[in-house]
């Protein structure tokens, strides 16, 4: 098992910043694709960002690329996402997920941190 707890959601003016942070226990966490995904009310998940189990290959959607910077640390067993210039469409609630490097399913989920972006 692997948890995870997201933290750093909070309330911000457009064109602001936030980074969440997203901290794991339970295995052995550089094992571990980690990636970043978000729900606004009345809308389904979606994909935000992702990154590979040693942070050289990152990728983002259309609508963060740019803006948007996925890091961890594996030291740390921390993964970040810094938004910069936010905009009011980006209020959502923020999950981190994990998923062994050999899979395709997101397996383990934090329990989310919500970010509201005030226009």
């Amino acid at each position: 098992q692997v948890q995870l707890v997201e933290s750093g959601g909070g309330l911000v003016q457009a064109g602001g910043s936030l980074r969440l942070s997203c901290a794991a226990s339970g295995r052995t966490f550089s094992d571990y694709a980690m990636g970043w995904f978000r729900q606004a009310p009345g809308k389904e998940r979606e994909f935000v960002a992702h990154i590979n189990w040693g942070g050289s290959n990152t990728n983002y959607a259309n609508s963060v690329k740019g803006r948007f910077t996925i890091s961890r640390d594996n030291a740390k067993n921390t993964v970040y996402l810094q938004m910069n210039s936010l905009k009011p469409e980006d209020t959502a609630v923020y999950y981190c997920a994990a998923r062994l490097a050999s899979r395709s399913v997101w397996e383990y989920w934090g329990q989310g941190t919500q970010v509201t972006v005030s226009s």
